[in-house]
């Protein structure tokens, strides 16, 4: 029944297997090609990084790169598109705090 297939299975994609990142000290599965956004996404994450002024929650918005306002600090360093950035195993996605700053060396 066509009911029962994936978008994968429509498109006859074989992604390859699922592999870990940790987002926060939660660990995340992700697919090769995914971008970190669309991992969190996929694990029922919405908002990985807070505004300088209010500490509001943001996540992705416009998915394509333009807005900025999916930044997350991905493998330590800060301000990263989630939303371009491609998943590798064993990425450390952390939520970012402000301008990304915070606590490093200037």
């Amino acid at each position: 029944m066509a009911r029962d297939r994936t978008p994968a299975d429509l498109a006859g994609a074989d992604p390859g297997p699922p592999f870990e990142i940790t987002f926060d000290g939660r660990t995340v599965t992700a697919l090769p090609g995914q971008s970190v956004a669309a991992a969190l996404w996929g694990a029922g994450i919405l908002a990985w990084r807070t505004t300088r002024n209010g500490g509001r929650p943001r996540g992705a918005f416009c998915g394509i790169g333009q807005c900025y306002d999916c930044l997350a600090t991905v493998n330590g360093e800060p301000n990263r598109r989630a939303c371009l950035v491609p998943a590798r195993p064993g990425d450390t996605i952390t939520t970012q705090e402000g301008d990304g700053h915070a606590g490093l060396a200037v």
